[in-house]
C-alpha cells in the first residue's frame, strides 16, 4: 500500500506544479480537470503524510529494540510502539477507504423518477410521500429540487413523478435509493382497519453532458401538450409541455414544469440523456454483474430495498439488514443516518472484496 500511496503523492506534487503554469491557467477545461484530480488526491496525501511519519517512527523504534543494549532506551521505544500502533491502524483503515475507486458519477446532479406500483390509490399516495421525503431531505442538504413531470391521481397521490436535484455530491448520496420501496399501513379508505401492503419504484439517474451520450436527431419524436396543474386542470392555454420519444430504444420522457416550451424541451432532453446513459452503463456492466452483484449498490429497479411499516414506526433496509424505529422522522426527510449506514456497508463490502485503485 505504501508504494501505491507514494505514487499518488508524486502525482499530487506534479499537479501542484502543473496548476501554477500559465498555459494550464489559461486553458479553462484543462485547469478544471486537473483541479478536480488535485482535490480528489488532497485528502489521501494529507492522511498519508501523517501515516508515513508514524510508520517511520515505529520502524525506527523497532530498530532500537533489535540493535540497542540500553534498557531504558528500549523501554522508551516499546512505549512509543504501543502508543503509535493503534493510530497507524486507524489511519490505514481510513486510507483503504479513500483508495476505493470513486464512482465518477458521484459528483453529478440527478433525475429521480418515482412510480406507483402495486396497491392502487394507496401506492400513488405512497409515491407522493416518497417525493415529499426526498424534497425535504434535499432542502436540509441545501440542494435545489425542480419538479419536471407528474401524473396526479384524484386523492393526492402520483401515478408517477420525476424531478431533478442539483447540488454537491447528489448522486453519490442518493444513488442507493434506486429500487422498490414497500409500505405497510392502514389506508384512510380502509373501514376495517386492516394493514395493506403497497409499493413504489424509485430510479435515480445521474445527469450527463451532451458529449457523454450521442443521440441521433432522426431517432427523436417530439410531441407537445398542455401542462396540467393540481387536480388535473389546465394551467396553460398553449401547448408548452413536451414529450420526447426515442424511437430506437422506446424510451419516453416528458416535462411540463416550465411555461416555456423551449425550456421544457431542454429539460426533457436532459432526462432522455440520463436514461440512455443508464441503459448504456447497464449493458456494459451486465457481464460483470453476472459474476458479482453488490446487494447495496446495484441500483436494480426490480430489487425490493426497503419496507416502511407505519403501525410499528419501523423502517427496514433489506440490503444491509438494518431496522430502525424512527420512520416518522425518516419520512419527514431525516435520511442522513440511514443513508450513511448504507454507504458504510457499501464501503465495507468493497474493502472485503479487495477493490482498490491500481
Amino acid at each position: 500500500m505504501i508504494d501505491k500511496l507514494q505514487k499518488i503523492k508524486i502525482r499530487y506534487e506534479e499537479l501542484t506544479e502543473l496548476l501554477s503554469k500559465p498555459e494550464i491557467i489559461s486553458n479553462q477545461q484543462k485547469s478544471k480537470d486537473l483541479g478536480k484530480e488535485y482535490s480528489e488526491l488532497n485528502e489521501i496525501v494529507k492522511i498519508y503524510e501523517v501515516y508515513k511519519k508514524i510508520y517511520d517512527s515505529i520502524k525506527h523504534s523497532n530498530e532500537i529494540l533489535s540493535t540497542s543494549s540500553d534498557r531504558e532506551l528500549k523501554d522508551l521505544a516499546l512505549d512509543e510502539i504501543e502508543t503509535l500502533k493503534p493510530q497507524l491502524a486507524k489511519l490505514e483503515e481510513d486510507l483503504k477507504i479513500l483508495l476505493i475507486p470513486a464512482d465518477p458519477n458521484d459528483s453529478k446532479d440527478i433525475v429521480v423518477e418515482i412510480r406507483a406500483g402495486t396497491g392502487g390509490d394507496e401506492a400513488a399516495i405512497f409515491a407522493a410521500d416518497l417525493y415529499r421525503m426526498y424534497t425535504r431531505f434535499g432542502e436540509t442538504k441545501g440542494w435545489r429540487v425542480n419538479t419536471l413531470d407528474w401524473n396526479e391521481t384524484g386523492k393526492g397521490g402520483f401515478k408517477e413523478i420525476s424531478f431533478s436535484v442539483t447540488g454537491k455530491d447528489v448522486y453519490g448520496i442518493m444513488k442507493y435509493e434506486s429500487g422498490v420501496h414497500r409500505v405497510q399501513r392502514v389506508p384512510e379508505t380502509e373501514a376495517q382497519g386492516r394493514v395493506h401492503t403497497s409499493a413504489a419504484t424509485v430510479v435515480v439517474l445521474p445527469e450527463v453532458e451532451d458529449v457523454e451520450i450521442e443521440i441521433n436527431p432522426a431517432d427523436l419524436q417530439f410531441d407537445t401538450y398542455r401542462s396540467g396543474g393540481k387536480g388535473g386542470q389546465n394551467v396553460n392555454k398553449v401547448e408548452t409541455a413536451v414529450r420526447i420519444t426515442h424511437k430506437t430504444s422506446g424510451i419516453v420522457v416528458a416535462c411540463q414544469q416550465e411555461r416555456s416550451q423551449f425550456k421544457n424541451r431542454e429539460l426533457a432532453m436532459k432526462m432522455l440523456r440520463a436514461k440512455l446513459y443508464e441503459k448504456k452503463i447497464r449493458e456494459q456492466q451486465s457481464a460483470v454483474a453476472a459474476k458479482r452483484k453488490s446487494m447495496i449498490g446495484s441500483g436494480d429497479r426490480s430489487d425490493k430495498i426497503r419496507t416502511y411499516n407505519f403501525p410499528q414506526n419501523r423502517i427496514t433496509d433489506h440490503r444491509i439488514g438494518l431496522t430502525l424505529y424512527n420512520l416518522d422522522a425518516i419520512i419527514d426527510g431525516k435520511l442522513d443516518d440511514l443513508i450513511e449506514q448504507i454507504r458504510i456497508a457499501d464501503r465495507a463490502e468493497k474493502l472485503q472484496e479487495g477493490i482498490k485503485t491500481e
